[in-house]
């Protein structure tokens, strides 16, 4: 079925039924509580979190309701769980539609910590936003893959660096001619062992550590934090498809190839769109690889080279030259967009847990909600 025809069906489902029923029951429904009530409706939360009632011991309280309750935080851009809490015990709309009937059914913040952890550990939110990506995208031919990362500032300390191990002893002076000296496993380049890896071996060989980081920002300015990168590829529509949470002094192109795995095992794109920092003859082969053509800005690597770009683009400029290429890779903001819209709107600025599995799953509950959001304003 044609994707349009697809969410179509969502939207008619939405609007028609279900938006009527929950007015008639609950009153006016403003847009942050239909943006809501459509980012559950597509994620279908119940299918992904098993009760098992009956089990010896006091019984727990409903995972479902607790995970749309996160979903709503993601949603409302609340900071922190406390907030949350403040907020359904006074608001009943938002109360019903996590699924409490009553005041009291609402959980302490300790239950509401506790669950976080275990859909921390099952990456609930991870799985429910691929869910949601394969449901929807699946069918489609997307244009292009912008690719990119965006800091993501913790608030916990960074673990010591553990001390090198001192390097065996090599042969002093140049290899005899037609000699070859081997290279350990361990000092072959990340990029060059991943073409050989499976994706569950490349995501384990990420670090994922809480470290400082540096990134340089667009109008060139360089800015330090400490905590994680989130990898984002993002499709045509400003929708993430991918994401991967790795430690903030992890270059960007070392999550390049994996990232894209993840992207081609979920959705069929025709581009891909780089800035410089991805400039690496192993990135490119693996996108042509994939059935994709890279778009990767060039890295000018020394001041010659930033030299040599700059008189390139005035040349092009002068004769007025506009390829088809140059055209396609201004669609890369894409991807600052999302950046930009997760954190201001979707609880990117305010992350309050530790640890690289929780922060992933907070970033991933707000992932979530922000695709369901845009998939469905394609339709509107």
């Amino acid at each position: 079925m044609p994707l349009r025809a697809t969410l179509s069906g969502y939207w008619r489902s939405l609007q028609g039924e279900l938006f009527q029923a929950l007015e008639e029951e609950l009153g006016p429904l403003g847009g942050r509580y239909r943006d809501l009530v459509t980012v559950l409706e597509l994620a279908r939360v119940e299918a992904f979190v098993k009760d098992w009632p009956g089990v010896v011991g006091r019984p727990r309280k409903d995972r479902a309701a607790l995970a749309r309750g996160f979903v709503a935080k993601a949603v409302f851009n609340i900071a922190q769980t406390d907030m949350l809490i403040e907020r359904l015990l006074v608001d009943k709309t938002l109360r019903r539609l996590c699924g409490w009937t009553r005041v009291s059914a609402v959980p302490s913040a300790a239950t509401f910590s506790r669950a976080f952890a275990e859909f921390a550990a099952g990456d609930l939110p991870g799985r429910l936003h691929q869910a949601v990506i394969v449901k929807t995208q699946g069918a489609r031919l997307v244009g292009h893959i912008a690719r990119d990362s965006t800091a993501i500032e913790a608030r916990e300390r960074s673990p010591e660096t553990p001390k090198r191990e001192p390097r065996p002893k090599r042969k002093r002076g140049r290899p005899k001619k037609g000699e070859e000296r081997p290279k350990a496993p361990e000092a072959r380049r990340r990029l060059e062992r991943q073409g050989e890896m499976s994706l569950a071996e490349m995501l384990a060989d990420l670090p994922r550590a809480c470290t400082p980081g540096v990134k340089q920002n667009a109008k060139g300015y360089r800015t330090h934090w400490i905590g994680y990168k989130l990898h984002l590829d993002v499709a045509d529509g400003d929708i993430p498809i991918s994401a991967l949470l790795t430690s903030a002094s992890l270059h960007d192109s070392q999550a390049a190839i994996p990232l894209a795995t993840m992207t081609a095992s979920r959705v069929t794109n025709l581009y891909d769109l780089m800035d410089s920092a991805y400039d690496a003859p192993e990135i490119k082969a693996h996108s042509r690889a994939l059935g994709h053509v890279p778009l990767i800005e060039p890295h000018p690597r020394n001041a010659a080279g930033k030299e040599r770009i700059r008189a390139e683009a005035r040349r092009q400029t002068r004769i007025g030259l506009r390829t088809a290429g140059h055209i396609r890779y201004r669609e890369r903001s894409a991807v600052e967009r999302v950046n930009a819209n997760f954190k201001d709107n979707f609880t990117g600025r305010t992350i309050r847990v530790r640890g690289p599995d929780k922060v992933a799953c907070h970033v991933m509950f707000a992932l979530l909600a922000l695709s369901a959001i845009q998939i469905m304003r394609l339709v509107q």
